[in-house]
């Protein structure tokens, strides 16, 4: 209980120093999207369903506090916590790579999914604008995992191994 309200905590004050101060930082041409980062972290330690959770309220709060279309950025990031969770769960865990590789990929997929989306919904993208600074951002994102990743992990401490399995017998 105290981890998801440090979870929330955290995922509060970081969608509010994104839309204040981060989101318009230009680090060599591109902007960090500390959030997406924060939400894979706070999914990788603690699971798929406080990924979830924490990508649809932080992106929740970046909707409706930049003014943008509702729900675009919360489908987005819920959809990324979920992912980084179910990875971390199932093969990840025991590599040390993969919490920053799950942040690279999950940086390129959320702004191609972002792309995709908005243009979707019938928004004018500037395609040269999205896709050019894509790969920069995302190996942004990853440096910031590695300053971010054993503060979060002390934060928010890791979430219990789940028991092993019982069989399951078929009566017949």
């Amino acid at each position: 209980m105290i981890g998801a309200l440090r979870a929330a905590a955290l995922v509060l004050v970081v969608a509010l120093v994104q839309v204040s101060a981060v989101g318009g930082a230009d680090v060599g041409g591109v902007a960090p999207d500390v959030l997406l980062v924060v939400v894979v972290l706070v999914a990788w330690n603690r699971g798929a369903l406080a990924g979830a959770w924490a990508g649809f309220a932080g992106g929740l709060l970046v909707d409706t506090a930049t003014l943008g279309r509702l729900g675009v950025t919360s489908l987005l990031l819920l959809l990324a916590g979920y992912w980084a969770g179910r990875y971390a769960e199932t093969t990840g865990r025991g590599r040390a790579y993969a919490p920053y590789a799950a942040v690279l990929v999950l940086s390129i997929g959320v702004g191609l999914a972002g792309y995709a989306l908005t243009a979707l919904l019938g928004d004018p993208v500037d395609a040269g604008h999205v896709l050019g600074p894509l790969v920069p951002a995302a190996v942004l994102d990853v440096a910031l995992a590695l300053l971010l990743h054993r503060l979060i992990r002390r934060l928010l401490g890791r979430r219990p191994e789940p028991a092993e399995p019982r069989e399951v017998e078929l009566l017949g």
